[in-house]
């Protein structure tokens, strides 16, 4: 059986605002596999945002198809995909355990109890983002730093238990010993429970020394997915980027 998790066919991705259509990307054509964390880099305003959601999705596509595959079924539903975004909560009085819980409401009844089952993946999902001190659950999401908020929303992504797990810079309001610390426990995770997680980033050193692969997104030139080696002698990035990023002195 194939472990593509996510593949698309001549996508074309933007907006629809009444009558009118704005196109971000056109004529995408990638394969995603279950097991391996990929990071979309490319330019702002290139589409990165807009993708995930497309996948996720929170917005149609304009054109052409995109496919989940879930355990072999196609699906695109809570229980398949985990979507976290960049922007920056702030929950007054709310418990980290509570937004954990948040992640397993595609399984709880219409009143939304928690089972004795859903609490054993609620602390196992904190444990797996290094919270192994069950008190953390009982403190304030808002009493934590950024770095911890990030692996608290990342714990309650996999709470939600699905094999696609997209992630929109999840590192952006983070210190340098933060972003490594998740780009690194996101990449574990892909490797140790056989999840596809694709990140948008713009940690291009981390992105580069940690994801199995690189989707690159140009502004006009569509996207190219291969290792970061293959992408660097195919001078890929300096097309993207519109400079040799890896000289910036020139």
């Amino acid at each position: 059986m194939s472990n593509v998790s996510i593949s698309t066919n001549k996508l074309t991705i933007g907006y629809r605002a009444q009558s009118t259509e704005y196109t971000v990307q056109t004529d995408l054509n990638f394969s995603l596999n279950a097991g391996e964390m990929v990071c979309m880099l490319g330019p702002n305003g290139c589409g990165k945002s807009t993708l995930l959601r497309t996948l996720a999705g929170l917005q149609p596509a304009l054109s052409g198809e995109f496919e989940i595959q879930a355990s072999g079924v196609r699906s695109q539903d809570a229980k398949s995909i985990a979507l976290v975004l960049t922007e920056r909560l702030s929950m007054e009085n709310t418990t980290v355990h509570d937004v954990v819980a948040m992640g397993r409401y595609p399984y709880t009844s219409f009143l939304g109890g928690l089972t004795a089952e859903d609490e054993r993946i609620i602390d196992e999902s904190l444990k797996a983002v290094g919270f192994g001190d069950t008190e953390v659950s009982k403190t304030f999401f808002n009493a934590h730093s950024d770095g911890e908020k990030q692996r608290i929303l990342i714990a309650k992504a996999l709470a939600q238990q699905t094999p696609i797990i997209l992630l929109d810079e999840p590192t952006a309001h983070l210190d340098l010993p933060h972003r490594i610390l998740v780009l690194r426990l996101l990449r574990q995770l892909a490797h140790e429970q056989d999840k596809t997680i694709l990140i948008s980033t713009h940690e291009l050193d981390l992105a580069l020394a940690l994801s199995d692969r690189i989707l690159l997104m140009t502004p006009s030139k569509g996207i190219r997915l291969d290792t970061a080696e293959n992408l660097k002698k195919a001078d890929a990035f300096t097309s993207a980027f519109g400079m040799d990023i890896f000289n910036p002195l020139g």
